[in-house]
């Protein structure tokens, strides 16, 4: 479904998901940090351990007040508080110990996934910069701002939160079994026959909150992508009157998201109380058996005491592995979503460096073919070569072409068969860094950054002085109503840059491109968001910036390209025409026909 904006969005709510893939994936990612993982591994397993022993300790501090205490009822002794404040004070230092490792484990543990996260975060924005520019054109933006931020942020807390819980509730289980069996066998029994109970629960709510996590996180990602669309086409929603549309398709999307985060958080949230019933069942069953064995005296009164903290702290752990492995399926989701966009196709691998002159300006285009879709071929059999410093407009009608020409020139794509060369040497051949090193582009659709507008205008040339910022602004005849704003030149620009009028934020692109001081430059509509009078002035400076530069110049207003030295009139991908202004209109066809049509439209 199009979002308000008509462009695409996020995945699809259900997908094939390999969870055993995803986590050994995130476990070797975590393998990095091996060492601290190490130690905070062995921390918890000492804090668990030292919490275990606590109870059968206090249980030797009860069974002595209460042996004290009868010898004291008997006249035959008297409570040795020497001795309990002995064992008090050795469990004191057990539960300091536990505590002081759980602190180094939690501290280690943070800084591992933080590293993680960051890491991601890195991996994430290289990635971006290797795409092929075809995922940007058919991929929402939210869905990719949705595995930056949620998806990375929901992994960093699960997997902090998980392994921790995962390593304590494993060693707490196997060091409070050990000692149930130490204090009594009979009594162990009895709490072991809650486990299949235990598992049996374990299983089903897991296999039904797995699905519903996946859903919500594939959900997460649309509705980012249409918030991300309302708001930056707020303009064309509200003109078109269609703002219920919007709330109604966002609508649909959250009452989604909505649906399976009920689903999930509340089918995750049946393993607490679904617990707690089974741990309560073994502890009626314990202290029943426990009352006759204390009675019969095959057991003490501490270890009883003992054996229900045991009890206790038995079922805890299974209760915190019923909760980590809801964050597992978080977990699984969010890496998933990440380890996937990590996984896109990139472009192609780059050409070996090699050293490459300031290139003349001399380009081919030999019989070049491609299509953004296979089998669909747009530009069938292209041919041209420009000379160095020539002016070359290419016109046509809307998809003919002519974008798409320059966007296999600068290599955004790769040409399906046939070849572009620049001084004799294929595009294909030239490091992607080297080859755009030697192209100036200025688009239709201005691109600024929030900053101060020399900022915007130094992004051409990042070592550009000041008064080569201002001289480039003259060029493009900016500088007037820069030194008008507030500030000059260190005016802000707003996130869109929406504090200055569509006019004023091309002519800064423009002044760009001039201190970008490229050979080759390439003007897509550029002027096509001035009005009349200051695109006339705008042409008098793209005439001058053009002087000694190889220029691609793509117009619709066939005004503006009468002095080019060379035109070429594109119709479904190939040349139909060519030649001077004077010669075309001499020809009487279809340039001819397209510049006479936009003078009988002007009436």
């Amino acid at each position: 479904m199009p979002g308000p904006m008509g462009g695409r969005r996020g995945p699809a709510a259900e997908r094939a998901k390999d969870f055993k893939g995803t986590i050994k994936r995130l476990i070797a990612y975590i393998a990095r940090d091996r060492v601290a993982l190490v130690i905070a591994v062995a921390c918890a397993m000492g804090s668990v351990a030292f919490n275990v022993i606590g109870p059968r300790v206090l249980g030797q501090a009860t069974t002595e007040l209460f042996q004290g205490l009868a010898a004291k009822v008997a006249g035959t002794g008297s409570i040795d508080f020497a001795k309990i404040g002995t064992i008090l004070t050795a469990l004191m230092c057990l539960y300091a110990c536990a505590a002081g490792l759980n602190f180094i484990q939690g501290w280690l543990m943070t800084g591992i996934t933080q590293r993680v996260c960051y890491r991601l975060r890195q991996e994430i924005m290289a990635k971006v910069d290797r795409m092929p520019l075809s995922y940007f054109e058919t991929t929402a933006v939210g869905d990719v701002l949705s595995r930056v931020t949620n998806d990375v942020d929901t992994l960093g807390q699960s997997l902090n939160q998980s392994v921790t819980q995962l390593i304590t509730s494993v060693t707490q289980l196997v060091g409070v079994t050990v000692m149930m069996l130490s204090v009594s066998v009979v009594l162990a029994g009895v709490t072991f026959l809650t486990i299949p109970v235990s598992l049996v629960c374990v299983v089903l709510v897991v296999r039904v909150s797995q699905r519903h996590f996946r859903r919500q996180q594939a959900l997460l990602g649309k509705v980012d992508g249409i918030i991300e669309e309302s708001f930056s086409g707020q303009t064309v929603i509200k003109v078109f009157n269609r703002e219920a549309r919007s709330l109604d398709e966002f609508d649909v999307e959250n009452r989604g998201l909505y649906d399976s985060g009920w689903r999930s958080q509340f089918t995750s949230g049946l393993m607490q109380p679904i617990m707690n019933f089974v741990a309560n069942l073994a502890y009626v069953a314990v202290v029943s058996v426990g009352a006759f064995l204390a009675v019969s005296g095959a057991i003490t009164v501490g270890d009883i005491q003992a054996f229900m903290q045991y009890v206790r702290n038995f079922t805890q752990p299974i209760t915190q592995l019923t909760q980590v492995s809801n964050m597992l399926q978080m977990l699984s989701a969010a890496a998933e979503r990440v380890f996937e966009f990590l996984a896109e196709p990139e472009e192609t691998p780059d050409a070996p460096a090699r050293e490459l002159p300031r290139c003349a300006g001399a380009v081919a285009f030999d019989h070049v073919r491609f299509g953004y879709v296979p089998k669909k071929t747009i530009i069938h059999d292209f041919s041209c070569d420009v000379a160095p410093g020539q002016t070359v407009a290419i016109v046509g009608p809307t998809g003919a072409g002519k974008t798409t020409l320059m966007k296999l020139l600068m290599r955004f794509y790769d040409v399906d068969g046939g070849s572009i060369s620049i001084d004799g040497v294929d595009v294909r051949d030239m490091p992607r860094a080297d080859l755009r090193r030697n192209i100036a582009m200025v688009l239709q659709d201005t691109w600024l950054f929030k900053g101060s507008i020399k900022e915007n205008i130094r992004y051409g040339r990042s070592d550009a002085s000041d008064d080569e910022v201002y001289a480039a602004a003259r060029a493009a005849l900016a500088d007037h109503f820069i030194r008008t704003l507030p500030g000059g030149y260190d005016f802000e620009l707003n996130e869109d840059a929406s504090n200055i009028s569509q006019g004023q934020r091309q002519l800064i692109t423009i002044a760009r491109a001039f201190i970008a001081d490229r050979p080759l430059l390439i003007l897509d509509e550029a002027t096509s968001n001035v009005d009349t009078r200051t695109e006339v002035r705008i042409q008098r400076a793209m005439d001058a910036l053009m002087q000694g530069r190889t220029s691609f110049v793509i117009a619709h207003r066939l005004s503006t390209i009468r002095g080019a030295d060379v035109i070429l009139v594109l119709k479904d991908g190939d040349i139909v025409e060519s030649g001077t202004h004077e010669a075309l209109l001499a020809q009487h066809g279809f340039y001819a026909d397209l510049y006479l049509s936009q003078f009988a439209e002007g009436e």
